[in-house]
């Protein structure tokens, strides 16, 4: 029987129970809260320049254990969140910073079933993020090393037989073959030019959202966004301050992730005509 849209990515997420074993990747946590993403493998070692800790002195334990390396060096280990690993894993083009997933998620309204195109899926961090809320995934990348490596980590996450994830070598601004989408979300210089074929591809009422680090390049959006059937567009940045509080130190931390992209969201609506001018005009 083939798995209803989420069902297989469901089933990789809850599977992370129990017992630590060969093959998950773990966080390693040290007492000054440095992190450290490994892969588990039954003989294998973790060597820091505080020593080695063996694999198999994690393998098996619960998650929540504290393991020593060879010198003492105490670790607390841990199954990672998305937000570490997309942090830590292997990537060739900039990723999207966890803040910013947890906001295109909620403004495109992203669910179970949803089929959703992205386009510039860089090394795969927004497309576990949709994957995980249950989406169908198309992704559209035109270079080939950012596609491969976009697989690679979305398979070493939720497995190797995600039903519903599929990246296409494609450039975007060459068209959009699909068609019926409920979602159509943009990680690209220039999302302008998508335009046309986001309004073919999208069904009546669909969200559109793209990802853009300057505010020129979101103004030159907007622009277009307000000459097209699009209505309820927004724009907005996320400013994440973390504290520092011990004790009677309290203070915000002297560093934050401020901005790191504006993020525009815009729904397909049927253009309303102009208004006749009024009395005076």
């Amino acid at each position: 029987m083939t798995p209803a849209p989420g069902e297989a990515v469901a089933g990789e997420v809850l599977a992370r129970r129990g017992v630590l074993q060969v093959g998950e990747r773990v966080l390693l946590v040290d007492a000054k809260q440095r992190r450290y993403l490994v892969t588990l493998a039954a003989g294998g070692a973790f060597h820091t320049h505080a020593g080695f800790l063996p694999h198999d002195d994690i393998i098996g334990k619960e998650e929540g254990a504290v393991v020593a390396a060879s010198t003492g060096r105490r670790f607390t280990v841990l199954r990672p969140t998305l937000a570490d690993v997309v942090l830590k894993m292997p990537r060739g083009a900039q990723v999207v910073y966890p803040k910013d997933l947890g906001a295109i998620l909620m403004a495109a309204d992203i669910g179970p079933g949803m089929r959703v195109l992205e386009a510039g899926v860089g090394s795969g961090a927004l497309s576990m993020a949709l994957l995980r809320a249950g989406a169908e995934v198309i992704g559209y990348e035109r270079r080939p090393d950012f596609a491969q490596r976009a697989q690679a980590n979305v398979a070493a996450w939720l497995g190797e037989h995600v039903t519903t994830y599929r990246v296409v070598e494609r450039d975007v601004y060459d068209g959009i073959e699909e068609q019926g989408l409920d979602r159509v979300v943009l990680d690209l210089p220039e999302p302008w030019r998508v335009l046309p074929a986001a309004q073919r591809a999208l069904r009546r009422g669909g969200i559109l959202v793209a990802y853009l680090p300057t505010i020129n390049q979101t103004a030159t959006f907007r622009s277009a966004l307000a000459a097209g059937p699009w209505g309820l567009t927004e724009t907005s940045e996320l400013l994440r301050r973390t504290w520092h509080i011990e004790e009677r130190s309290v203070r915000p931390d002297h560093r934050m992730v401020a901005h790191t992209g504006f993020l525009t969201t815009a729904r397909l609506v049927e253009r309303h005509g102009s208004e006749p001018p009024g009395p005076g005009r």
